[in-house]
């Protein structure tokens, strides 16, 4: 790997790593608000809050897709 490709993947990592975590600071405030103020969710969100996270989908799609790319130009 060249050392352009391996400077943009640690800037793209260190990226990813900050609003991974701004996220899930963010996603853990609403439960300090009263629970008055939000509407009720239904049971399918309730049971499965993290894969019906449209955040969570894309963080992981993204992830595959940076792996997928890293392992094409490795092997080319």
């Amino acid at each position: 790997m060249s050392t352009y490709m391996s400077i943009l993947l640690f800037i793209s990592m260190g990226v990813l790593v900050f609003s991974l975590g701004y996220t899930l600071a963010v996603t853990r405030r609403p439960k300090q608000l009263k629970p008055e103020a939000d509407t009720p969710l239904p049971t399918k969100v309730q049971s499965h809050i993290y894969l019906r996270n449209p955040i969570f989908l894309t963080y992981g799609i993204f992830f595959l897709l940076v792996i997928l790319i890293i392992l094409f130009y490795n092997l080319s």
